[in-house]
């Protein structure tokens, strides 16, 4: 689940990956900056309804695949997934002809049990996607060819299928038949289709025998090594050995390894992921916890034998293949490898492939965005602005300058900031999210009256806009107009940020509901420790409450913050109570 990992991230405000991302899928022409703030269940309401051929209304299924997707970050992004599965519970709660499929690998299903309870409403089933049975593997052979002109002979399907259901168990002869896996029985039936001559009417036995086995091979050889020379500098040696030593039993055949019992050591769990995604290994979830075995034995043949068939592909990759695994790898929070694959993209690429290179830079500013190196970021995203603003892509350049812009305002230049993104509204006149921008970088220059006037704007022409609201709320409650923030922020909900529940705390303590906004204070806070703008708002509740000491405390750690730091014309306040005697 991704909205493109080309897309400059710091172009987006706070946000919900995962949510977005989701809208994304659903709205594809859509640019993520114009589903910022949107949640799930009020998007689905703005759908239009369906009705049946009685004029009820009609069920919506919603289906999401690969939904471990949302696992691979790990602990560092819980809050947002916490918020997603609560998005989409609401949702269900909320219409009762709203069904939810979820497709999860199986060695990520328990990562997916806690939230199951709060989704299924009181229904859920369970539906594990098991390998085909005989005959449902003979049936998949034999039905698609009806009507082509060929057809088998007679045993020669059943002799393909038998095949099949051993390969899944001649590396254990203890295991019973089960069936056969879907992916090995569409390599082996495509390559056998496109394999025999044109002029075959029937396919024989001898034809079964001659290329089932060998399509097999040859197609996992071929993943193996397009793996090892986009993650391992073509080095399939290396990743083949590391096979057979994990997955291989003294006896030399297979066997199934537990999550927890596999060294990661020299492939790394992005690669692990990937090999499971890619099918040479297969997930299996017993007892409570992620099982893999391979998936076709023959990788387990000695080293020297598995690499004189054919040299790694290194140099037939494209650019666009090492961008489209640097993505990944950013998308698995993998920094190292995603930079390592970008600047491999950057190489082979053509210097007048504008857009493409343009695309790449771009990806390299999310790297070094995600590393937190600001200045990296800003000329990466500046040699993409001006690549995609020779190719004509005016839309693409906005996005960037944005980027650039809210990158200005984190290294605390508002005046830089408010230039950039100006020259990001002329590219982009009609994309509200850049005005929005624009009157935070007029904020933190000491400028909030313009700053309202911007949002102002945005609001007439968009009166529902979830961040105008948000940010005109957050700026009005610092300005002293409380009812205004209150109704603003209200209208909002709900408020999932730290800076927005402290704007609305204050909001409260200016309306002298004073032990309400200490509660929703101290929420707020336990979320963020360095906000400088949400530290000085606490500090202006406490001194409301009375609280003169804690007030002096939280405004003297307001002067200090730096994620992000306090502006400049609220740092003038903030020292004069800092100053102030208790």
């Amino acid at each position: 689940m991704s909205y493109g990992s080309t897309f400059p991230r710091a172009a987006l405000a706070s946000h919900n990956p995962y949510i977005l991302a989701l809208l994304m899928s659903w709205s594809p022409l859509a640019p993520p900056t114009r589903l910022l703030g949107v949640t799930i269940p009020a998007f689905l309401r703005s759908r239009p309804i369906k009705l049946d051929a009685h004029g009820d209304a009609t069920r919506t299924l919603i289906a999401i695949d690969q939904i471990e997707e949302l696992f691979v970050a790990g602990a560092r992004h819980q809050r947002y997934r916490d918020w997603f599965f609560g998005q989409l519970a609401d949702a269900l709660r909320a219409d009762s002809g709203l069904r939810l499929l979820l497709s999860v690998r199986a060695d990520r299903l328990t990562d997916l049990l806690q939230y199951e309870r709060d989704l299924s409403c009181g229904d859920r089933e369970r539906f594990p996607l098991e390998a085909l049975s005989a005959e449902g593997a003979l049936e998949a052979v034999t039905k698609p060819i009806l009507g082509t002109g060929r057809v088998y002979a007679k045993g020669a399907a059943e002799l393909m299928v038998r095949d099949l259901v051993k390969i899944r168990t001649r590396s254990d002869p203890l295991l019973q038949p089960q069936g056969v896996e879907p992916v090995q029985l569409q390599v082996v039936c495509e390559s056998l289709w496109h394999t025999l001559s044109p002029d075959t009417v029937e396919i024989s036995k001898s034809d079964v025998l001659q290329y089932a086995d060998k399509a097999l091979s040859e197609h996992y050889d071929r993943e193996l090594r397009e793996i090892a020379a986009r993650r391992f500098d073509g080095d399939d040696r290396r990743l083949r050995t590391w096979l057979r030593l994990t997955f291989s039993d003294r006896a030399g055949g297979g066997r199934l390894i537990r999550q927890s019992a596999i060294r990661m050591a020299g492939v790394g769990r992005s690669a692990v992921a990937l090999l499971v995604k890619r099918h040479l290994l297969r997930a299996d979830e017993r007892g409570g916890e992620s099982s893999y075995e391979l998936a076709y034995d023959r990788l387990l043949q000695p080293v020297e034998q598995g690499d004189q068939q054919v040299d790694p592909p290194l140099e037939q990759l494209r650019p666009e293949d090492f961008l489209r695994e640097a993505e990944a790898a950013l998308r698995e929070g993998d920094l190292v490898l995603a930079a390592k694959l970008g600047d491999e993209a950057l190489a082979r690429s053509r210097e007048d492939d504008l857009r493409l290179r343009a695309r790449i830079e771009s990806l390299l500013g999310n790297v070094a965005y995600e590393r937190g190196n600001l200045v990296a970021a800003i000329s990466r995203y500046s040699t993409a602005a001006k690549s995609f603003e020779t190719a004509g892509a005016a839309a693409s350049v906005g996005l960037l300058l944005t980027a650039i812009g809210r990158l200005r305002l984190a290294q605390g230049s508002p005046a830089d900031a408010v230039r950039d993104l100006r020259a990001a509204m002329v590219r982009v006149p009609a994309d509200l999210t850049i005005q929005t921008e624009l009157a935070w970088a007029l904020w933190h220059g000491g400028h909030p009256n313009a700053a309202v006037g911007v949002l102002d704007g945005v609001l007439d022409r968009e009166g529902d806009n979830t961040d105008a609201l948000l940010s005109r709320g957050q700026i009005l409650a610092g300005m002293g107009r409380a009812t205004a923030a209150l109704r603003d922020l209200d209208r909002a909900r709900p408020l999932h940020w730290p800076f927005a529940k402290g704007a609305h705390a204050l909001a409260l303590a200016e309306t002298n509901s004073i032990k309400e906004a200490q509660q929703e204070m101290v929420e707020a806070l336990a979320e963020t420790e360095d906000h400088g703008p949400l530290l000085w708002y606490a500090a202006k509740v406490e001194k409301l409450a009375g609280k003169t000491v804690s007030a002096v405390d939280l405004a003297k750690r307001a002067i200090d913050a730096q994620g992000p730091a306090l502006p400049e014309h609220l740092a003038k306040d903030a020292i004069r109570l800092a100053d102030s005697r208790v």
